[in-house]
This record gives structure tokens, sequence and C-alpha cells, in this order.
């Protein structure tokens, strides 16, 4: 009887079989120095095996049975959600993609098929590093803030019964880490010389977003989502809230911005959709600059027609596009010394008490913040206009 026994076990441990007989009975495998028994039914026991066979391989403990909520099942529960906000214009399409690639990181470094409630304090550790590989920590610290909020969605709406455990390793960089690279890539600005530069080279309607990006600190959305209800082009203002926050924004515009938004506005086409009617500007396929486009991807006009204008002047540093226009701004503008005013113009809010209390800014005061940066940029054309007021 023992011989017949140890020659059925013996069959079974042939090459191509994964499991075998353990003298008691129940079919099992050693895997990294520890056994684990898939029971006595050969089939079952097999089943069983292709189940969890990439997580003990993997040293993970084995997945619970009767299936469970899976990190890609948690993920488009997510970005369902985010995909409303989306479609009702409450999220902005850059954040959308910042989530839907933070959502296509995690699938791919934990597996469609883990299971949440499995994950450990190690899984995260792993993941972090995964995530830091070929990418600077600012990307690192969005990803890492991103997949928290996903699964705090996931036990706030009860699809997860316990708090993550995330351990020590899953953290976003230290601020010093942020400063460092910050420091080594450079100022995220350009130079005023540069800046004439881009707005003579710029082509229309381009050439009208570059000065609303320096007038205006306009980024790429914003001028994406300008609607002609904003300008005031006779009287020389825009007021548009910021579409990321509806802050309250409120800027004076100049002779240069409103003489190339009048041009760019002469030879607008019909748009594509209706919601697009009341746009300033549409592209030559008359559509939005920023827009969703396939597979959860935002296609941004904005910033590939101003990479080549910089591309074409040899103007090349990290991080400079489109956006740096806005940073630009802030920096020029704080020699003012008048916050306030600074902040209504760019849409920005401190949250402090004297913040909730002040309902408006002077339009001396923001046209003085404006005047500032222009002089800055166009110093020639303000000596012009001072000598023409002499003479």
């Amino acid at each position: 009887m023992a011989d017949l026994t140890h020659a059925k076990r013996k069959s079974k441990t042939d090459r191509d079989f994964p499991l075998w007989l353990h003298p008691s009975g129940r079919w099992c495998r050693k895997i990294r120095g520890q056994f684990h028994y898939f029971g006595r039914d050969q089939q079952a026991a097999i089943d069983e095996w292709l189940r969890v066979k990439d997580d003990l391989l993997a040293g993970r403990p084995r997945p619970p049975k009767g299936g469970g909520l899976t990190v890609a099942d948690l993920c488009n529960r997510f970005l369902t959600v985010k995909r409303h906000l989306l479609d009702t214009r409450e999220l902005s399409p850059r954040t959308w993609q910042s989530y839907f690639q933070s959502c296509a990181k995690l699938v791919a470094a934990l597996g469609k098929s883990r299971f949440v409630e499995g994950l450990t304090a190690a899984d995260f550790e792993a993941l972090r590093a995964t995530l830091s590989e070929g990418r600077g920590p600012v990307t690192l610290r969005g990803d890492v803030l991103t997949i928290r909020m996903v699964f705090k969605y996931g036990y706030d709406n009860g699809l997860i019964n316990n708090p993550i455990r995330y351990g020590q390793g899953f953290k976003i960089p230290p601020k010093a880490v942020l400063r460092r690279a910050r420091q080594a890539a450079g100022p995220r600005m350009f130079q005023a010389a540069e800046l004439r530069k881009i707005v003579a080279k710029a082509e229309q309607p381009l050439r009208a977003m570059v000065l609303l990006g320096i007038n205006c600190a306009f980024g790429a959305t914003d001028v994406s989502s300008l609607p002609d209800s904003a300008l005031d082009l006779a009287g020389g203002w825009v007021t548009f809230p910021r579409p990321k926050t509806a802050i309250e924004r409120r800027c004076p515009l100049w002779p240069e911005t409103i003489a190339a938004l009048r041009e760019a506005m002469s030879d607008r086409k019909e748009p594509k959709a209706v919601d697009d009617a009341a746009l300033v500007f549409l592209t030559r396929c008359r559509q939005r600059w920023v827009r969703l486009g396939a597979k959860g991807s935002v296609i941004d006009a904005v910033a590939c027609e101003f990479a080549k204008v910089l591309k074409e002047l040899g103007i090349k540093r990290p991080r400079l596009g489109f956006y740096a226009l806005r940073h630009t701004f802030r920096t020029i503008a704080d020699e003012v010394r008048d916050d306030p005013a600074v902040d209504r113009i760019m849409g920005h809010t401190d949250g402090s008490m004297a913040d909730a209390y002040r309902e408006t800014i002077s339009d001396a005061r923001l046209k003085a913040v404006v005047n500032t940066v222009r002089m800055s940029v166009f110093p020639k054309r303000k000596k012009q206009n001072r000598r023409r007021a002499r003479g």
C-alpha cells in the first residue's frame, strides 16, 4: 500500500505538474522555504494553485477566496466619479488626466486582479519604488497623493472595510527634496527679451494667448475656456474666474493685448460643438485648444504650439512652457508689494480673515500691478508713452 501511494505521488512530481502529493494526502508546494497546501482533490488543488500562484511566488499572502474588490475595480469606480465631474466642468481636463495616469501606474504596478484587502505595507513600499523610477520628486508626489486619494475614496464609500495601512515607506518626498529638485531645474520664468521674441514670433491666435499669459497670468486652460462675455475690450478689462477653482479674477488689459485679441477674434471660425460657441479662441479644426482626447488623454494644443515657438527661437530650459508665463507674471508683479491686488489678478486666495472680509480691490491698484509687469516686458514702449504725454 505504501508503495502504491509513493508511486502515485512520484507520478505527479514530473516537470509539467506544479504540485506534489504530501504524505498527509494533500497537494502542496514549497515556496520561499514555506509549505503551501491546496487540498486533497487534484483538480481543486490545481485550480487553487492557478488562482494564487502569482501572489505566492511574489512573496505576498494568499488572497482571500470568494473574490473581492480588485485594484482595477477600485480605480475604475474612482475614475467614473471623476469623469462625471469632468463632464459637468467641475474638474479640469488636466486634473482628470493626472488622476487617470496615476491610476494606470497603480494598476500596472500591483496588478489589476490584486485584491485590495490583501495589500500590505510591503506592497506600497515596492509601489513607491516603482513610481520613482525615471521620475522626479514632483511627479512622485502627485502620484502618491492621488493613489492615497483613490484608497480613501474606497473606504469612505464603503468599498473597503478598513482603512489602508500604507506603512512608513509610502510617503510623499520631503520638502527639502522638492526644493533641491526645483533649484537644480532653475527658475521657471522667462526673461523680458525672451518674452518680446516670443510675442513677435507667435502667430495668431497664439500671440493673443501669450499676451494674456504675461498680462493677466492666464494658463492654457484659462485661454482655452475664455468666453466672449469675460472681455470688455472697449474698457480694457477681463473679468474671468479661474476654471480650476472658480476664484474671482479681474485684470486690466494692455493696449498690445487688446489689439491682439481684436485681431484674433476677427478671424475666428464657427465651432464644431455648440457648447464652444461663446469661446474667444478655437483651433483650426474649430475645437477647444485644451480638451479631452481618447483614453483619458488631454490634448493641449496651446502647449504644443507654444513649444514650437520656443524651439524655433532656441529657448530651451527645464520646466519652460506656457504655464511659465504665470510664474513670470507673479515674480515681476511682486515688486509692487501689493499681494491682495496681485492675488485678485491671479485668482489666488490666502484663506486669511482679511481675505474673507475684503470685497473689492480698486482699479488703480490692479492697474499698478499690470503696468509694472508691462514696464518690465516692454520698457521702450513705456518710455515712448511717457515722452508723448510730456509733449
